[in-house]
């Protein structure tokens, strides 16, 4: 048989439009992991399963926040702050997840709504949440005295009444008659918890419990938008004088990072949903540089999970870039800054298992316990950088008289 000469066409050419010589990054460009998964057998570790098939849109960005969570966030240095957003403690994810994560020393402080804290509660006082049917007649359950979050069931009288006659006999204790931050707030508010916990035989299911015991401070940026907000001005109406400050939250908070960038250490923030403790987590950079003119670069790492888009120009939805342009985050850190676009109840187990399966357990900051050493450092600072500003008054701060 005659050899069939190869003609131009049936080579492999690129298009007359390129120009071979031009293509220098290409073998760059194209260094990804190739997409040639295997086939899955159901015999995979998780970790297994996260390496081999999350391979391209949402599944990678949740594959590569895995990763910045475990290898990089965890490091010795960084500091690490959670952000928590959404009915995610009614769905379980305090117990399941958020709590082994802290007492992994994965979780060194943590921003969450009120609601959050709130319904953290009903696991503390042993006041159970049931699964239910997102289908249900919301009118036969009104009849019936059950309040549903989606496909949550919980009695009204025996859950949420319930609930707030505990947490007002607790806050109408002579240790919550002053004012006070919502971290010495719930530090206080977690050690009732923590014993109710042990009463009834449900160690480590409150996050506000296991909060008190490992020291992590706590903060609620909105802390009248809640059944906690609403229970104590009720009982303000009775003459209570626990009152809740948040420009002491707005302070300690911008300490805590201040402090971990003047030792030498990286700030890491780790964002469940957005909303308000996004923004109050990330407004610590701001804080620092426009509020007190300080000196600073932004936070290091940049871990969202989110089903907020950003076109509607919502914070929810505010990507890390939009952030640098604030401040909040440091420029040069930007290909560490993650956002995954999906469900934060399918996300958070799966980064908690990720994380817990690799990689040891960090010692904790006990940041609570430091509170007073980072707002003074941070009182030294601004008024070194604003010597203007210092007055006879602001001599012996109030947060130093406590």
């Amino acid at each position: 048989m005659k050899r069939m000469r190869r003609t131009r066409r049936d080579q492999t050419e690129a298009p007359d439009w390129i120009n071979r010589k031009q293509c220098t990054k290409k073998k760059q460009i194209l260094s990804g992991k190739r997409i040639l998964p295997k086939p899955i057998t159901g015999q995979e570790t998780l970790t297994d399963l996260i390496g081999n098939a999350f391979l391209a849109y949402n599944a990678a960005r949740l594959r590569e926040g895995c990763r910045l969570f475990t290898e990089k966030m965890l490091e010795p240095d960084v500091t690490v702050g959670m952000s928590l957003a959404g009915a995610l403690t009614p769905a379980g994810l305090g117990a399941s997840a958020i709590v082994p994560l802290m007492k992994a020393g994965f979780i060194d402080w943590m921003v969450a709504t009120g609601a959050n804290m709130y319904h953290d509660l009903h696991f503390a006082f042993n006041k159970p949440l049931h699964t239910g049917s997102h289908l249900a007649d919301d009118t036969e359950l009104r009849r019936n005295d059950v309040v549903r979050i989606y496909d949550i069931f919980l009695g009204h009288t025996d859950c949420l009444v319930a609930t707030d006659q505990i947490f007002r006999t607790i806050v109408t204790q002579s240790e919550f008659q002053k004012e006070m931050g919502t971290a010495e707030f719930y530090h206080r508010l977690g050690r009732y918890a923590a014993a109710w916990e042990e009463r009834s035989g449900y160690k480590d299911i409150s996050i506000l419990a296991c909060a008190y015991r490992l020291g992590i401070p706590v903060y609620t940026s909105s802390p009248g938008d809640s059944t906690i907000g609403m229970d104590i001005a009720s009982i303000e109406l009775e003459g209570n004088r626990l009152r809740i400050n948040p420009s002491i939250d707005v302070n300690e908070t911008t300490a805590i990072v201040l402090q971990v960038k003047r030792s030498g250490g990286r700030s890491a923030t780790f964002l469940i949903g957005g909303g308000s403790p996004k923004n109050f987590m990330l407004q610590t950079e701001p804080q620092i540089q426009e509020a007190l003119k300080i000196r600073e670069a932004g936070h290091d790492y940049f871990f969202q999970i989110t089903d907020a888009r950003p076109d509607t120009g919502g914070l929810s939805g505010a990507t890390p870039h939009e952030a640098v342009s604030w401040g909040k985050v440091n420029p040069d850190t930007l290909p560490d800054a993650i956002v995954c676009y999906l469900d934060a109840t399918v996300a958070l187990p799966i980064i908690a298992h990720y994380a817990l399966a690799g990689h040891k357990r960090r010692p904790l900051k006990r940041l609570y316990d430091k509170r007073a050493e980072s707002m003074e450092k941070l009182t030294r600072e601004y008024f070194a950088r604003n010597p203007q500003r210092r007055t006879k008054s602001s001599q012996s701060t109030a947060y130093a008289k406590k």
